[in-house]
């Protein structure tokens, strides 16, 4: 059975109640609870109840879905994996003092965790690079493409003001599935004067300002131009708003700002080309179905699915998705999640992953009932979007998607309407890494867990060549 979690949420109490300019007395009033009973949740000392979510939502029209998935579930995860470096060694803190801190001190938790990438990395570093011992030039700052893949993380992979820009554009330039390509070609000829012309020089997108020219790859399928092209429109007119989203993200280094910008336009043509609320009602409509919706706006299997991972916009969201691509080798060069269930962030994803099979049957959809060792149950969805290079000798990428949500929002999937969800033997155990997985029999344990002790019989053999105590 799935664990039903408390729900604390101290940290958000206090940053409403703050925004409203209310005394305790005064919001513990509004909410229909003592003074005393306030401080408590406030400090996380005792759950949020029912009466007093239902409170927020009718005196203060509290979105109170954004208490579902909160970032301090991502911090426990990422901090749990963090402290399984052996360079803490065996004294590693109990699960209800990393949640104590990921609720009451975030910004402390997220000092910690940025220390401990720095610390990872240097030592990778010296590994690899043992010649530039004494160089002063090697520091310690984040790798860029992970602090982007932060800020994301920890965004909700959502950015409402880039979205409603995008959604906005979509409606003024009168984009639809059908005629897209068309729209978006004559918006920038008519707006900025500049000509969209193909190649098949290997170019994907290449814009010559000089020229007012746009060369996109005749290579490409329709709904990657229409991408691309919409991409280039969020960098001419929409370069102040991406500049003001960098500026607030902080960034440690001008390569991870660069780096984010390119992640922000790409934001912007996915949400232009994938409208959030025609998208939604799509989606709820046909209930998920990847490939109606591909059809429907004349987008890819993959664009279709990572959107759904985005649908996050307070008040008005839709199924809290993760999302993940994955390569041959396993590594992961895309994720997101807005569930429960955090990719780890170190080290390879678990085998067991229906995702990693996905390679084996090209085209086809794979589904899994999946439970995660904290008694989370999901439903999985893994599909290979591997292509052709489009000319012979030419090398085709090669990569495998993942999109699953908690498994109480299966009947919302098409995919999952003659799967058993109730039968507790129809799922299947996964983990998140094997150096944090607490699973003893684990056939598929690559290292042992780093937070357990062993126990080595040389006279005896199981599944593993050692047992975890």
């Amino acid at each position: 059975m799935a664990i039903q979690k408390k729900l604390y949420a101290g940290t958000i109490l206090r940053e409403t109640r703050t925004k409203l300019g209310l005394t305790q007395k005064d919001f513990a009033a509004a909410l229909g609870v003592s003074l005393s009973y306030l401080n408590q949740m406030e400090n996380n000392h005792r759950p949020i109840s029912a009466t007093v979510v239902l409170a927020l939502a009718q005196e203060f029209d509290f979105d109170v879905t954004t208490l579902s998935v909160s970032d301090s579930e991502r911090i426990v995860a990422d901090m749990r994996e963090a402290l399984a470096d052996p360079v803490f060694g065996d004294d590693t803190p109990p699960l209800a003092d990393l949640q104590l801190t990921a609720s009451n001190a975030p910004t402390l938790a997220r000092a910690f965790l940025k220390l401990h990438r720095a610390h990872r990395q240097n030592q990778e570093r010296l590994i690899s690079l043992n010649e530039a011992f004494g160089r002063e030039d090697i520091g310690l700052a984040p790798l860029p493409w992970e602090e982007v893949r932060d800020f994301f993380h920890y965004c909700d992979n959502y950015i409402d003001t880039i979205d409603r820009a995008a959604e906005h554009f979509h409606t003024t330039a009168a984009l639809d599935q059908r005629n897209g390509i068309s729209a978006l070609k004559s918006w920038l000829k008519r707006r900025h004067r500049i000509e969209v012309v193909l190649t098949n020089d290997g170019t994907l997108r290449r814009y010559d300002a000089a020229n007012n020219r746009l060369t996109l790859s005749s290579r490409a399928g329709v709904s990657t131009q229409n991408f691309q092209m919409a991409h280039q429109i969020a960098l001419l007119e929409h370069d102040a708003l991406l500049e003001a989203t960098l500026d607030l993200a902080r960034f440690s280094t001008s390569e991870a700002r660069a780096i984010c910008k390119i992640g922000l336009a790409n934001y912007f043509a996915g949400a232009a080309t994938l409208p959030y609320t025609a998208f939604l009602a799509a989606a709820q409509e046909y209930r998920h179905d990847l490939e109606l919706l591909a059809e429907h706006f004349s987008a890819s299997i993959e664009q279709v699915a990572h959107r759904l991972s985005t649908m996050q916009r307070p008040g008005a969201k839709g199924i809290p998705f993760f999302f993940v691509r994955v390569d041959q080798a396993g590594t992961i060069t895309k994720r997101h999640s807005a569930t429960q269930l955090q990719f780890a962030r170190f080290g390879g994803a678990c085998p067991l992953w229906n995702v990693h099979r996905a390679f084996e049957t090209p085209r086809q959809f794979l589904r899994q009932l999946a439970e995660t060792p904290d008694g989370v149950r999901y439903f999985c969805l893994a599909r290979d979007i591997s292509k052709s290079g489009g000319a012979f000798r030419t090398p085709a990428p090669r990569f495998a998607i993942g999109l699953g949500c908690e498994v109480r929002h299966a009947d919302a999937m098409v995919y999952a309407d003659d799967m058993d969800v109730k039968s507790d033997t129809s799922f299947e155990p996964i983990g998140i890494s094997c150096r944090i997985c607490p699973r003893t029999t684990c056939h598929q344990r690559a290292v042992p867990p780093l937070e357990r002790s062993l126990s080595i019989n040389h006279n005896a053999r199981g599944i593993l060549p050692y047992n975890i105590d």
